[in-house]
């Protein structure tokens, strides 16, 4: 049977990025299991209709040890409530409710302290806010209709998400994963809210994961906003990217075979130079690139990760452990590659000794 859309139903599309059989992301096997690790069809579909790229299928369960929240997330939450409040959108005494992401990323102390109050579970809201959450349904139509609900007369709907043209623009095909269901461009995006009666209304931009937007949309008859403040020169730059074209969009698949063959070729290169290399984020954009290429221990003896929950595991689909930095300062790396280059000035910061030591930050994004 072919693929229905999740969000329109339609099934005219095409497979724009296929990265094989990979491990689920979000387990982390004991360092102590030697596998192999199961393995599933990872690949990204484009509907030919509405233009949501999603994924195509997922047979995981999801089992990721919590994170530690990164700080460069914490400021884009304060700047992102300060952006919107200075449009209009939370004054005092409204009412908000939120749906979350289990990575982090929330508005809740920033709103109440401008007088936001929360709602309970199920309730209507005048603010409904979603930050990264809706990527995380597999069924996107029903999980959007759910949040349209819980809106009360002249609310606002907030949805921020990490940008498809991002993702394109930066060839960041690793962004895919199982349990991430949808990719959104605020065309797409645009197209589900009008179909859930909402018309878009203003769009704001932001530097995190390289580049991401918050949508604010409102029922047709609220008129309390200019409607597209922001948002026309996102669908322009979208358009300019190619975000609705099957074929720009099967550029990430020469994208993941790039990245992978110049992460596998300077580890390699830096061993047989006699330098130490040690990574740091066991985050899932760090798994399928690994994965991708077939690195081990011997090449990258270890991943540091701020999560508490994920020492004394393992990279899924690898042998190499993941470690306390506490570890890694220890080990005194020569080179620490950081696979999440947002966490550049927060990883120097927390940990000066690795360049005290003579060592040196190296960001994935200069490598691959």
């Amino acid at each position: 049977m072919r693929h229905a859309c999740r969000a329109c139903r339609s099934r005219t599309g095409d497979i724009v990025l296929d990265l094989g059989e990979q491990p689920a992301s979000d387990f982390f096997p004991p360092h102590g299991d030697p596998g192999p690790d199961p393995v599933y069809p990872l690949q990204m579909w484009l509907c030919a209709d509405c233009k949501l790229a999603q994924l195509l299928t997922d047979e995981t369960a999801p089992e990721e040890p919590r994170g530690a929240e990164p700080a460069a997330l914490v400021k884009q939450a304060a700047d992102a409530v300060d952006r919107v409040a200075s449009a209009g959108w939370l004054e005092p005494g409204l009412t908000v409710a939120e749906y979350g992401s289990p990575h982090g990323g929330s508005w809740a102390s920033w709103l109440e302290e401008r007088g936001l109050r929360p709602v309970g579970e199920g309730e209507r809201a005048d603010v409904v806010l979603d930050v990264f959450g809706l990527m995380h349904e597999a069924e996107q139509a029903a999980a959007l209709a759910e949040r349209v609900a819980r809106m009360a007369p002249g609310a606002v709907l907030l949805l921020q998400y990490h940008s498809l043209a991002t993702i394109m623009r930066l060839g960041q095909w690793n962004a895919l994963r199982h349990g991430h269901y949808a990719y959104y461009s605020a065309t797409a995006l645009s197209g589900m809210l009008r179909k859930a009666g909402l018309t878009p209304r203003s769009a704001w931009e932001f530097d995190l994961y390289g580049g991401t937007v918050l949508l604010a949309a409102t029922r047709d008859r609220f008129t309390g906003q200019a409607a597209e403040a922001g948002l026309g020169e996102v669908l322009r730059n979208e358009a300019a990217t190619g975000v609705g074209d099957a074929e720009r969009l099967r550029e990430l698949q020469r994208d993941a075979v790039r990245s992978a063959e110049a992460l596998r070729a300077w580890l390699a290169e830096q061993r047989s130079s006699g330098v130490s290399v040690i990574g740091y984020g066991a985050a899932s954009r760090a798994v399928a690139l690994l994965c991708r290429a077939g690195v081990s221990r011997r090449l990258l003896p270890a991943v540091a990760d701020a999560s508490a929950a994920k020492h004394g595991r393992r990279m899924p689909g690898t042998d190499i452990p993941v470690i306390d930095p506490q570890d890694m300062i220890t080990a005194r790396p020569d080179a620490v590659v950081l696979f999440l280059p947002d966490l550049l000035a927060e990883a120097r910061l927390s940990y000066p000794e690795v360049e005290a030591g003579g060592g040196r930050w190296v960001s994935i994004e200069h490598i691959s």
